[in-house]
């Protein structure tokens, strides 16, 4: 199993550390991982993305072209990245900020309100974690405890005592996430 991930968004969304919290993830449960960011210079408010491969075997090389799964968050990213998508793959996307909706008919499409989620959970910093939460319930490739002991690893032990609100916040993303188009 190797699966191929694009993350793309706004600086500020979260988007490198959901990846780096997936990355490690899938180090928890002895997979090898690849996280390769990339992001203007402007950060927060310009576009950022980061790419993920977690797979049962040796990576080649972490630079791609083509992804098994895309999660977009904003319209400049859905501009670039559907095309990427394998024909099969998956695209998953919050549709706050998206003007047009991804059209492609040869991939599987899902639809989360993360950002309403978030809201409801009367915290909107949790929105990277509803995604990844939708991420998870489309595509199980790590569970649930590997989550939890790669939030450990990734936040600083200051911040541990917000494993619970995200784990929840992934738990409802994977309540939320909805089949919008299955690949024809």
């Amino acid at each position: 199993m190797t699966e191929e991930i694009i993350i793309a968004g706004f600086g500020g969304q979260g988007v490198l550390s959901m990846g780096k919290i997936l990355a490690y993830s899938g180090m928890m449960k002895n997979m090898e991982v690849s996280w390769m960011p990339s992001y203007g210079p402007e950060m927060r408010g310009g576009t950022a993305n980061v790419t993920v491969i977690v797979s049962e075997e040796r990576i080649n090389s972490p630079v791609l072209k083509m992804y098994d799964t895309a999660i977009i968050l904003n319209q400049q990213s859905m501009d670039k990245f559907e095309k990427s998508v394998k024909p099969g793959g998956v695209l998953i996307y919050d549709n706050n900020g998206i003007t047009h909706p991804p059209t492609r008919k040869d991939i599987t499409i899902y639809l989360i309100e993360a950002n309403k989620v978030a809201i409801k959970m009367s915290n909107t910093k949790v929105f990277n974690m509803v995604v990844l939460g939708a991420f998870l319930q489309v595509k199980p490739i790590v569970n649930i405890e590997d989550v939890d002991k790669g939030l450990k690893k990734s936040l600083p032990e200051r911040h541990h005592h917000l494993i619970a609100l995200n784990e929840e916040a992934i738990r409802n993303g994977m309540a939320a996430v909805q089949l919008v188009q299955e690949a024809a």
